[in-house]
């Protein structure tokens, strides 16, 4: 029997990283070594270089399905289908006419699946990579209050966002609307009551969506898995291994959680955006010496 030199779990004797926090296990003499003792493990012996042997074992540790297989693969059946209309349209089979209207719509679904296909294919490699180990620097995962916490925080702040877009724009559509229902003779009524609708299509929106996205993070699995390019939190996948995007700031949180605060940035047709994660551990999780692998260059 042995410890983890990073948060004390005991372990068996053949483990490599410890299944319970994710650190590598040092060769240590087990006999001294106790949960209370914890011998602090070097950035440079974080899990960077591993070999084949440690990478199985670590797999087996990390029970998680890639949730970006499924994307690909029902965007290549979609594709597959829109080309088979595509064909079936082309090769003009009498039993099943194909309006060229449909065609066109098929060719548009068709590129559409292959970009997001391709997309997505790239985003699944990248994931498999932490699962597999091979990116990976640090692992470990929430329990159930810590999960509660963190789904309610990010429920709060999208909340708050919705709420703040909702009021934006209703003082907008009142204000457009409204013109129009003065000046127009004609059709007040009609314009009244889209104005109404549109209010409360919104308002679905803003209320409905963060519940909906609360439930669903509190069902998902509780896994964080953090890499030098690549994260993923709780069923979420975050990269910025892009060219001009990068790590901006990292550093431990103690409000409204312990945990990392990861402030990354990626550069796209819009220019220079910024995304923040807020990302929970057990307190006793020593995160210093992630935030000094992420620090790294």
């Amino acid at each position: 029997m042995k410890f983890c030199t990073n948060c004390g779990a005991k372990l068996s004797e053949e483990t490599k990283f410890c299944t319970n926090c994710g650190a590598k296990i040092l060769d240590v003499n087990n006999e001294n070594n106790t949960g209370e003792e914890k011998e602090q493990t070097k950035v440079s012996e974080l899990p960077n270089d591993l070999t084949l042997t440690e990478l199985k074992k670590l797999n087996n540790a990390i029970t998680l399905k890639n949730n970006q297989t499924g994307i690909v693969k029902k965007a290549i059946y979609s594709a597959i289908f829109f080309g088979l209309v595509i064909l079936v349209a082309i090769m003009g089979f009498d039993a099943l006419p194909i309006h060229p209207s449909i065609v066109m719509i098929s060719i548009f679904f068709l590129l559409m699946s292959l970009v997001i296909a391709f997309m997505f294919r790239s985003r699944e490699k990248k994931l498999q990579s932490l699962i597999s180990g091979e990116n990976l620097i640090a692992a470990w995962t929430l329990t159930d209050n810590e999960k509660h916490n963190y789904v309610n925080f990010l429920y709060s702040n999208e909340k708050s966002k919705n709420i703040g877009l909702l009021i934006v724009i209703s003082v907008l559509a009142i204000v457009i609307f409204g013109i129009f229902i003065l000046v127009i003779d004609e059709g007040k009524l009609f314009m009244f009551l889209a104005l109404i609708g549109l209010l409360v299509f919104v308002s679905f929106f803003a209320f409905g969506m963060p519940y909906y996205y609360r439930n669903r993070n509190l069902k998902n699995d509780g896994k964080i898995l953090i890499g030098k390019n690549f994260a993923y939190i709780n069923g979420f996948f975050h990269n910025w291994d892009f060219p001009l995007s990068g790590i901006k700031k990292v550093k431990v949180i103690k409000e409204p959680f312990y945990g990392l605060y990861i402030k990354y940035y990626y550069t796209d047709r819009t220019f220079t955006n910024t995304e923040e994660l807020n990302i929970p551990a057990s307190e006793w999780i020593d995160l210093s010496l992630l935030v000094a692998a992420l620090n790294k260059k």
